[in-house]
């Protein structure tokens, strides 16, 4: 049981690098070696998730012993279930997708191997026992996906990529300080709800801590793109469109925003931070980023930084949550996390085949799209009607249950959280009507002698978009299961 934990990462690692040293020449080996990586690591990573929820109390698995208080170690507890499960489910399809996609982009196999090895370490940081494992895939995951971010190598890429590089780890840097003062006033590293902190230790002390606190809060932060250190997700957009799937959707970002949910209910405590100026300074970042982000994707003409810019706000929804410090909170911040996992990585790949089969990358160009590229403008407008909050589609859940968690605070700064969420909705609302009724509906001069030479994408690219908006519109209609399973985790049942 202890070794099914480490499984899917080692051996996702270990094919990622097999396909970048072997580099099959033949495409369908090339395929059948990606999909046959992806699959496995997935089942395996399935595998686990229900071996340990099976199991009465998940035995850790050591990979490395540096001393009785240093190691490297993985053991599933409830919130690992859920990020790996996220992980897990939409990784192959968004591979899937991929395949396609990238078959004309070049340096396939090389993109693909980090691909592979970056599924691993995104398991990693899930699958992590404590904050020194969890500090050391949050560092790999920087380095795996830079070079996909840098894909094209051409200077936008480049520049792009140093970006990316320059933020993660300065924020890394800031979220090591955090992991030393843990050590130094905390019993242990190693995941413990309710905080580690020893407040004999901690006593006199409090000030500092919670300084320290803010200043890790902001090193994650980087990853989730919390203002004002989220220059780097926009410029990002410039990455093949699977990459930024992945990036807004499922890997980058939402480590950010899971080790930060580590920090502040397994780190610091909950307890310990609640009602201190610590609790109000990273909620008030979080609201305006919030607002932040959702204005300047309403700004922005280009498709794929308006939805980066999307990503900014909607990650920061979860931020607010996890900084109400209550159950409640969690359960919202994990409830947004799947259906917004979901939504955006469906966005992100209708992006991509707007972009690769009509060469159209701003939405004044979309005029009279839809009805050229029906499968993709359908399942876009689902997702966007999503991600606006119609009920009953999961961005409603969501934040329905954000809501609800900082009502439940009776904290008066909390309420203006709820006031952030009702401004975005209104933002997002505009910035995504603006995209879909100019392509059902074009109000402009509509070149259709152009428009008949665009169409949808194959079945390749099709079947995982349609597949995405099922699922989503699924998970919301049945969502009751899902949101008691999470109360569940946010009370350490699990």
């Amino acid at each position: 049981m202890q070794w099914l934990q480490a499984l899917p990462i080692l051996i996702s690692v270990a094919l990622g690098i097999g396909l970048t040293i072997l580099q099959p020449g033949e495409r369908k080996v090339r395929n059948a070696y990606i999909m046959g990586s992806v699959l496995l690591t997935a089942g395996l990573s399935f595998a686990a998730i229900i071996a340990a929820g099976l199991a009465d109390t998940a035995p850790a698995c050591t990979l490395v012993r540096f001393s009785s208080e240093f190691s490297i170690s993985l053991r599933i507890d409830g919130c690992s279930m859920v990020y790996g499960a996220i992980v897990s489910a939409l990784w192959p399809l968004i591979t899937l997708y991929s395949l396609d996609y990238m078959s004309h982009e070049g340096h396939e196999s090389r993109f693909f191997g980090f691909w592979i090895a970056s599924f691993g370490v995104v398991l990693g940081i899930a699958f992590a026992e404590d904050f020194l494992t969890l500090y050391l895939f949050y560092e790999l995951l920087t380095l795996s996906t830079l070079p996909l971010v840098m894909h094209f190598m051409d200077e936008k890429a480049r520049y792009a990529g140093r970006k990316y590089l320059v933020y993660s780890l300065s924020g890394a840097a800031f979220a090591f300080i955090g992991i030393v003062f843990l050590l130094r006033y905390g019993t242990t590293l190693d995941f413990t709800y309710g905080g580690v902190l020893d407040l004999a230790k901690a006593a006199g002390n409090e000030t500092t801590l919670w300084a320290v606190f803010v200043l890790t809060f902001f090193g994650f932060g980087v990853k989730a793109a919390v203002f004002p250190f989220g220059g780097w997700l926009p410029d990002a957009s410039v990455a093949p469109t699977p990459v930024s799937a992945l990036l807004h959707a499922v890997a980058v970002v939402k480590a950010g925003a899971f080790a930060v949910l580590r920090l502040i209910y397994f780190g610091f405590g909950a307890d310990f931070l609640r009602g201190s100026w610590a609790q109000y300074a990273v909620m008030t970042a979080a609201m305006l980023t919030i607002i932040y982000g959702a204005a300047r994707a309403l700004r922005t003409p280009h498709l794929k930084r308006r939805l980066a810019f999307s990503t900014v706000s909607n990650l920061s929804y979860i931020l607010f949550s996890l900084t109400l410090m209550l159950p409640a909170g969690l359960v919202g911040a994990l409830t947004h996390m799947v259906y917004h996992a979901v939504v955006k990585i469906t966005m992100f790949c209708c992006a991509g085949s707007i972009i690769q089969k009509s060469g159209r990358e701003y939405i004044y160009e979309f005029e009279g799209l839809g009805r050229r590229m029906p499968v993709v403008f359908g399942t876009f407008t689902v997702s966007a009607f999503a991600l606006i909050g119609v009920p009953p589609l999961g961005g409603f859940v969501g934040k329905w249950m954000i809501c609800t968690a900082a009502v439940i605070s009776e904290d008066p700064w909390a309420y203006f959280g709820i006031g952030a969420l009702i401004l975005s909705t209104l933002l997002t609302t505009l910035y995504m009507m603006t995209i879909f009724v100019r392509a059902w509906f074009p109000v402009g001069a509509v070149d259709h002698e152009a428009l008949s030479k665009i169409h949808d994408p194959g079945p390749a690219m099709t079947i995982p978009l349609v597949v995405l908006a099922a699922a989503g519109g699924v998970l919301a209609l049945f969502s009751a299961p899902l949101i008691e399973f999470l109360q569940a985790v946010s009370l350490n049942l699990l």
